[in-house]
């Protein structure tokens, strides 16, 4: 908020700013209509520049202090003015006061990703971001190379350009610095050096510093990044031997934690894989030497593994409306012999395309074989 006392009628006296809203960088003194008096006071605050325009054109700028505005502390206003000495007219002149004060935690990011080409994996695309913060330094040039009229200009107003000229040296650098991917995160510190004292020529054009940026994040494209963490994955299972027995101890610890006697199945599979994992671990570690794989020769063809277990299909079966099992195959033959499973029994196993009579199963259409004819009576015999 701007304070302001006029005294004796058009004339003011007292010239100062306090601002709260800790995104203003320049606000505009209202003079309109009024005259600053002869001898009135100046007050800048630390973390504040007041920048005089007369006429369009900057005529003196005060840095942190009270000062009494006569012709011995404007110099350059005077001569605008062509005051002769003694003179003590009041004056009219565009009080600017800027911001000098740290403006922290902007944002910068590569809108669209930067193309460079990696050592490791070609040509990649990566994205970054990350946040710098800036100061006015030079206050005059400020308010005539960015500023101009603005009767109050906010941090947005320049972090947008800030932020073009951030990406461009980002760009241009990673491009052309051959640094793996891999390798960028342990190098973020030195690259944000790097820009920052690449775009200080351009800012301080406009009268700004960076004092402070960082790069937070250098990403690859997220069909890259999955890829990545396959790799990782290889890395980690490690000794395959190992991972096939564990994949089996793991089958084996869920299958008996199934409800309803899935345990079989279940059993059955988690064996099957891991001994298929072992068995291809086993075949890797023998073909390979100090420098890599070996070839097999044409004379000693490579052992072949066993083919892994099939898992034995149960089914469930429909009871009075409710569903039971799942079964296997022999349990249901007992239940046939025992009268509680017969051919119009509905059934169903994973994959099947909903319930079905057990007689429409081939699997089970051979527990009901028809029972052969009682033999014939003996035939009499005939003695000779």
């Amino acid at each position: 908020m701007s304070l302001f006392n006029i005294l004796g009628g058009e004339f003011i006296e007292i010239i100062e700013w306090t601002d709260d809203s800790r995104d203003t960088m320049v606000y505009r003194f209202p003079t309109v209509g009024n005259a600053i008096k002869y001898g009135a006071k100046l007050t800048v605050r630390e973390g504040q520049a007041a920048v005089f325009i007369h006429e369009g054109q900057l005529a003196d700028v005060f840095g942190p202090g009270l000062y009494m505005l006569e012709t011995n502390n404007l110099p350059i206003l005077t001569r605008l003015q062509h005051w002769d000495h003694g003179f003590r007219s009041p004056f009219k002149s565009e009080i600017y006061y800027v911001n000098t004060t740290r403006f922290n935690d902007l944002k910068w990011g590569t809108r669209n990703p930067v193309i460079a080409r990696d050592p490791e994996f070609g040509p990649v695309r990566i994205r970054a971001f990350g946040t710098y913060s800036m100061r006015v330094t030079d206050p005059g040039r400020f308010i005539t190379e960015i500023v101009g009229t603005d009767g109050e200009f906010t941090r947005d107003e320049i972090s947008f350009q800030l932020r073009n000229i951030i990406v461009q040296e980002f760009s241009r650098m990673i491009a052309g610095s051959g640094i793996p991917v891999l390798d960028m995160a342990a190098n973020t510190g030195d690259f944000g050096k790097m820009i920052a004292q690449a775009i200080s020529p351009t800012v301080q054009e406009y009268g700004l510093t960076i004092p402070e940026f960082y790069i937070e994040n250098i990403s690859l494209p997220d069909e890259v990044e999955k890829i990545l963490d396959k790799r990782t994955s290889m890395g980690i299972v490690g000794d395959l031997n190992r991972f096939g027995q564990y994949a089996a101890s793991e089958a084996m610890l869920n299958a008996s934690n199934q409800p309803g006697g899935g345990m079989g199945a279940g059993l059955g599979a988690g064996l099957g894989a891991g001994m298929g994992a072992a068995m291809a671990g086993m075949n890797m570690a023998g073909a390979r030497g100090p420098w890599g794989p070996v070839p097999q020769s044409a004379s000693q063809p490579a052992p072949q593994s066993p083919p892994p277990l099939q898992p034995e299909t149960v089914w469930h079966i429909a009871v009075d409306g409710q569903a039971q099992g799942p079964y296997g195959r022999a349990k249901l033959g007992r239940l046939a012999n025992e009268g509680q499973f017969s051919r119009d029994t509905l059934v169903w196993t994973p994959g099947q395309d909903g319930w079905k009579p057990a007689d429409e199963v081939n699997e089970l259409a051979q527990l009901f074989t028809i029972a052969p004819p009682p033999p014939p009576p003996p035939l009499p015999r005939q003695d000779g």
